[in-house]
C-alpha cells in the first residue's frame, strides 16, 4: 500500500480508502466484516462512512452503516488501526434523519446531535475526520450550474462561521481529530480556510468530491486549491458508480448492479457519457488492462489527491480496487486518456 499525508494533519492515510455506503443495503453486515479485515491485512488504513448511509438514503437503513463499523470495532478491538472519516449531513428535507422530524441543517443544535449519535453507532469516542457532507448553503450544482440564482437564497443558509465553529467545538472536547468538507466549490473551500485563519478556528484538511474519467472538473479550480493550501481531495466515485468498467453500455443492467437496483445512475448518463465510455474501455483493453483497473490508476496517480475511496459490493471488486496501487501510470497512457478527454469534456459533471 501507499500512504500519503492528509491535508496538515500528519496523519499519513492509505491511497485507497474503503468506501461503505452500500453496507446495511446492498451488503450484509457479514459482508461488511469480511471487507473490512482484509483491506486492513493489505495495508488500507482509513474508512469513510457518513451518518446519512446506507444508500441510496432512508429512514429504514440510516445508521446501519455507522452501526456496521461499530460492531467490528468492537468484535476486533482495533480502533486505533483505523483512521475512520465520517459526516453530517447538510440542508435538505430528509426530515427522518432528525428526532424532532426537522428538516435537516448544519445548525450547532442539529450537528450536536449528529456527532452523538454517530459516535454512539461507530461505538468510538473519536472521529478521525468529521466532514460536511455537502454545504448548508444553496449553491450551483452539476451539470445546469447557471440555474443558480444567488439572490433568490439570500437569507435561507447558516452561517459558515457558526458552523465552523460548531466543528471547533467538537474538537476542543476530543470527539474530532480534524475536520473536512465534501461536495464543496473552490470559493466555499477558500472562505472556511479564511474563517479558520481568521478566527483560530479548525483548518478544513481535505476535500471529498467525485472526480474521475468522465468527471474531472476538480481540476480547473479546486485542483490548484488543492495543492496550494495542502487540503487533499479524497477522490469518490472513481469509477462513475461503476458505468466506467463498461457493464451498463448499450443499456445492459446486470442483476445486482446499483443502476439496475435503484435507477440512481443518471449522472453518467448524459449524451456523450457512453461515447467517452466506450473510449476509454477500448483504451483499457489496447493497454491490457482492465477498465477499472485504467479508472483507478488515473485517479490514484493524480498530484492532488489525498485518498482513493472505492466502494464494493463483492470481494473480487474489492481486490480489484486494492491493487490498483500497484498499476503505473506512463505518460503515454495518460497522453491516451487527455486526448480522449479532450474529445469528450467532462460528460458527467
Amino acid at each position: 500500500m501507499l500512504y500519503r499525508k492528509l491535508g496538515r494533519t500528519g496523519l499519513d492515510v492509505s491511497t485507497i480508502c474503503l468506501g461503505t455506503m452500500t453496507w446495511g443495503e446492498q451488503n450484509t453486515e457479514a459482508e461488511a466484516f469480511e471487507q473490512m479485515d482484509y483491506a486492513l491485512t493489505q495495508g488500507v488504513n482509513f474508512f469513510d462512512t457518513a451518518e446519512m448511509y446506507a444508500i441510496p438514503p432512508k429512514a429504514e437503513t440510516q445508521g446501519r452503516t455507522e452501526t456496521m463499523i461499530g460492531h467490528w470495532f468492537k468484535a476486533r478491538g482495533n480502533r486505533d488501526k483505523v483512521i475512520l472519516a465520517s459526516k453530517v449531513a447538510g440542508r435538505g428535507a430528509m426530515n427522518w434523519l432528525r428526532k424532532d422530524g426537522s428538516n435537516v441543517e448544519q445548525t450547532p443544535a442539529q450537528m450536536r446531535e449528529a456527532i452523538e449519535n454517530s459516535l454512539r453507532r461507530l461505538q468510538t469516542d473519536y472521529i478521525d475526520l468529521y466532514q460536511l457532507h455537502w454545504p448548508d448553503r444553496p449553491m450551483p450544482w452539476g451539470s445546469n450550474p447557471t440555474a443558480f440564482k444567488l439572490e433568490a437564497y439570500q437569507g435561507q443558509e447558516n452561517s459558515m462561521l457558526e458552523i465552523l465553529e460548531t466543528l471547533g467545538t467538537f474538537v476542543k472536547e476530543g470527539k474530532v481529530r480534524h475536520v473536512g468538507l465534501s461536495n464543496e466549490s473552490a470559493w466555499g473551500t477558500m472562505t472556511y480556510l479564511a474563517l479558520s485563519e481568521k478566527h483560530g478556528l479548525p483548518r478544513m484538511a481535505s476535500i471529498q468530491n467525485a472526480y474521475n474519467l468522465l468527471n474531472r472538473t476538480y481540476e480547473t479550480a479546486l485542483g490548484e486549491v488543492s495543492m496550494r493550501e495542502e487540503i487533499g481531495l479524497l477522490a469518490f466515485s472513481p469509477l462513475a458508480q461503476g458505468y466506467l468498467t463498461g457493464k451498463y453500455l448499450d443499456g445492459a443492467r446486470p442483476a445486482g448492479a446499483r443502476t439496475t437496483l435503484f435507477n440512481r445512475g443518471q449522472r453518467y448518463q448524459t449524451p456523450n457519457a457512453e461515447l467517452a465510455i466506450k473510449a476509454y474501455v477500448a483504451l483499457a483493453k489496447e493497454a491490457g488492462m482492465r477498465p477499472e483497473d485504467l479508472a483507478q490508476a488515473f485517479v490514484n496517480s493524480r498530484p492532488f489527491l489525498g485518498a482513493n475511496i472505492i466502494g464494493a459490493t463483492t470481494m473480487e471488486q474489492l481486490k480489484i480496487a486494492i491493487a490498483s496501487v500497484k498499476i503505473e501510470m506512463t505518460p503515454e497512457l495518460e497522453a491516451k486518456i487527455n486526448a480522449i478527454h479532450h474529445t469528450y469534456c467532462n460528460p458527467c459533471p
